[in-house]
């Protein structure tokens, strides 16, 4: 290598360099709110903790510690009329065997209960109507009368609700 390229190399190496360092040279305004506390607010870069989400408000009254509405296959979980959880997708009942809706209180929760009426599993099921209850199922089909849920939704409303507590399933 001659001293002319060595001198060209150089150069460039130095241009790019500068110009790498360029990118990542942001000037912050002297009076911007940090971010996070002690730390920098950059310009046209996102927020590192998300603000708040707007309020979620569920069709059900305070009492109801459970919500579902079937019209737009939607449930919630509620803590003195303020979600807690939701909305989770949900399938209810096909033609001749409609989920009803109405004020109900949830009678017992099984981790693992077996449909001897329909020989299917019920994981995670909640029964709030007699046999008509939440559990694991594809919410992509309507069922007998249960409420079908993913397995996350399913589980989280095991786990939140128990006997006695209202359900509220509005049309």
């Amino acid at each position: 290598m001659n001293c002319t390229s060595i001198t060209r190399w150089t150069i460039r190496a130095a241009a790019a360099a500068a110009i790498a360092a360029a990118g990542f040279a942001v000037t912050v305004p002297a009076g911007a709110d940090p971010v996070w506390p002690g730390g920098p607010d950059i310009p046209g870069v996102p927020q590192l903790v998300p603000s708040p989400p707007g309020q979620i408000s569920a069709p059900c009254s305070a009492a109801a510690r459970a919500c579902l509405r079937l019209s737009t296959n939607e449930g919630w979980l509620m803590d003195n009329g303020r979600v807690v959880y939701g909305p989770t997708p949900i399938s209810h009942g096909r033609p001749g065997y409609e989920t009803p809706p109405g004020t109900f209180h949830v009678a017992f929760k099984e981790p693992y209960h077996w449909s001897t009426m329909h020989n299917a599993e019920m994981r995670w099921a909640v029964f709030f109507n007699g046999d008509i209850a939440t559990h694991i199922g594809p919410i992509e089909e309507q069922s007998h009368g249960c409420i079908r849920m993913t397995p996350e939704g399913a589980k989280a409303f095991y786990d939140y609700v128990n006997p006695g507590d209202v359900f509220e399933v509005v049309p």
